[in-house]
C-alpha cells in the first residue's frame, strides 16, 4: 500500500513538473512568436521594398568586377601582413 502511495506521489510530482514546463514554453512562445501576421497594406509595402532592394542588388552585381575585387583584396591582405 505504501509503495502505491509513493508511486502515486511521484507520478503527481512529475505531472506537475511537466505542466509547469509546458506553461513556461507557452508563455515564451507568446512573447516571441515565430511568425508575424501583417495586414495587406503592410504586406504589399514590404513586398515592394524587397522588390526594390532586389533590383538595386541586381544592378550593382552587373557593375561588380570580381577580378578587380580579388586584386584589391590581395593588396589589402598584403598590407595587413606588412603591418604585422
Amino acid at each position: 500500500m505504501a509503495m502505491n502511495a509513493a508511486l502515486l506521489y511521484a507520478l503527481v510530482i512529475i505531472l506537475v513538473f511537466v505542466n509547469l514546463l509546458l506553461f513556461m514554453l507557452y508563455l515564451s512562445s507568446k512573447k516571441n512568436p515565430y511568425y508575424v501576421v501583417y495586414d495587406e497594406e503592410t504586406k504589399s509595402a514590404l513586398k515592394r521594398r524587397v522588390t526594390n532592394l532586389k533590383e538595386e542588388l541586381e544592378d550593382e552585381l552587373v557593375d561588380f568586377d570580381v577580378e578587380e575585387w580579388e586584386k584589391e583584396l590581395e593588396e589589402s591582405i598584403d598590407e595587413e601582413v606588412k603591418n604585422l
